[in-house]
């Protein structure tokens, strides 16, 4: 067997799930690297992309032989915001580790693993956490077409008393592919020229610079454009602001300053935004402070301006209103477009940042469901065990069978929905109704996958996402909402 076109992989839209002995990671590193390895052989055989004569593993159709390969783990944080623990956090290092076993097997120039986490994240704790560090080092040791674990940031930052501190320009641009899409990006519709985009804890005229009628720029890692393959490792959970972060969501990280990020819109619904529902005059108060202290051009200011937004928390917590901002609800209509865009550079994008008319790179999804994360995700997740593992080639696929997984009605997923639609440099060629989810019992319909559940109980779904579960699967004890934990930043 020949390696699969790009066309044909990157537009199938078979998902194939498998289900492990147990709910939870095997013991000890070699044995949840053994269990990966053996689920990810059964998911690619499946979905062919393995050449049984070849002896190249289980992306010997997928990755070519002298090719480059970048693995995009989800590694978003080093610890937990809530009491939940690194298992529904972060991809498994177990997957991660087989993945990268596999990929070498096919006969790589190299093989990468990098992301881009949260600014606040301390990169060398969560490998260590991970137990990746030493093995990184290792394998590098005795396999020169390894390259180590890379942080794609530019900025870090930490936070002191509630004020964000940042340290820029940790690399050079130079090592970042500059694209802008102009017109064509998705988040042209709801471009209004009043510098209406935010991201959390960041100064909006850095954005509204990025981000302008008829400009839309994104800057992604050179060695993800330059890339022949991805490898796609998402963690499956809920998320606060997207409602799901899988295939789509995962690909926030391959972008190096999240200030070309746009999360939400100013104000509430009832004012043209999508912060939030409604109109509430607190919430636009908060607003206008949020931004008096992300331009604060001193930590003094900074730290005087989040003092005064405290009192106005408090206020909303004993009238009974939800004091969650930043787009935390499923009328966010910001977040999915941005992460189409990018899914949309990763498939089409060349190295000069444009946008070829043809898929440029092999991209496969191989999904980490056996602890999932629920609740407030994407940071503060509570376990969810479910003993998955799941993968496509296609992350529209991908994620309209996640979804419906953690028990959401897909429909009411815009980031789920909207990557099916029609529009320049499509992600599919098809509709959901063509989705295909296979297993050890045959072919099914992916709009079936209803009939069996792969949770142990009722999913606890964030605060401001509980409209969008399948009927009948509302239940669990729901997380107290909190106010924006900014020093986490919490809405990544």
């Amino acid at each position: 067997m020949t390696t699969r076109a790009i066309d044909d992989l990157c537009f199938d839209l078979r998902v194939t799930l498998v289900e492990l002995p147990r709910r939870e990671y095997a013991e000890g590193d070699d044995a949840a690297e053994a269990q990966a390895t053996q689920a990810l052989n059964s998911l690619a055989g499946q979905l062919d992309w393995i050449d049984e004569t070849s002896g190249r593993g289980a992306f010997a159709r997928v990755i070519p032989q002298g090719s480059r390969v970048l693995v995009k783990p989800n590694l978003v944080m080093h610890e937990n915001q809530g009491p939940g623990g690194m298992l529904p956090l972060v991809t498994h290092q177990s997957l991660i580790r087989a993945t990268v076993a596999e990929a070498l097997r096919a006969g790589p120039s190299e093989v990468l693993v990098g992301d881009a986490p949260i600014q606040g994240c301390d990169f060398a704790e969560l490998l260590k956490r991970m137990r990746l560090d030493a093995w990184a080092e290792e394998l590098k040791a005795r396999e020169p077409r390894f390259k180590g674990v890379r942080d794609f940031r530019r900025t870090t930052s930490v936070f002191v008393v509630g004020v964000r501190v940042a340290a820029e320009n940790r690399q050079s641009e130079d090592r970042f592919v500059l694209f802008d899409l102009n017109g064509e990006s998705l988040l042209e519709p709801i471009t209004d020229g009043q510098d209406s985009f935010r991201v959390t804890c960041y100064d909006p005229r850095i954005l509204a610079r990025t981000h302008a009628p008829g400009r839309h720029q994104y800057l992604v890692a050179r060695e993800v454009i330059e890339a022949d393959c991805i490898v796609n490792l998402p963690k499956l959970k809920t998320h606060k602001k997207a409602g799901i972060t899988c295939a789509l969501k995962n690909l926030i990280g391959i972008n190096g300053n999240k200030e070309y990020l746009p999360h939400h819109r100013l104000g509430g619904a009832a004012r043209g935004g999508d912060c939030y529902a409604g109109g509430s005059r607190i919430k636009s108060t908060l607003e206008f402070i949020a931004d008096r202290q992300n331009k604060s051009g001193s930590f003094a200011r900074a730290k005087i301006w989040r003092g005064l937004s405290l009192p106005l928390f408090r206020a909303l917590r004993m009238i009974g209103e939800s004091p969650n901002l930043e787009g935390s609800w499923s009328g966010n209509d910001t977040i999915w477009r941005t992460c189409l865009d990018l899914n949309r550079i990763l498939l089409y994008g060349r190295a000069d940042g444009t946008l070829a008319d043809e898929p440029q790179r092999r991209v496969v999804h191989v999904v980490d469901a056996v602890v999932s994360g629920q609740g407030d995700g994407p940071l503060a997740p509570q376990p969810l065990p479910m003993g998955l593992m799941f993968a496509g080639s296609n992350p529209a696929a991908v994620d309209w069978v996640g979804a419906q997984l953690l028990g959401y009605e897909p429909a009411k997923i815009p980031i789920a929905r909207e990557a099916f639609g029609d529009f320049r440099w499509p992600l599919v060629s098809s509709s959901h109704t063509d989705v295909r989810v296979l297993g050890e019992s045959g072919e099914d319909v992916a709009n079936e996958l209803t009939t069996k559940s792969f949770a142990t109980g009722p999913i606890i779904y964030p605060a401001g996402w509980r409209d969008a579960a399948r009927d009948g699967n509302l239940g669990g004890e729901y997380p107290a909402e909190a106010p924006s934990n900014r020093s986490a930043e919490s809405l990544y």
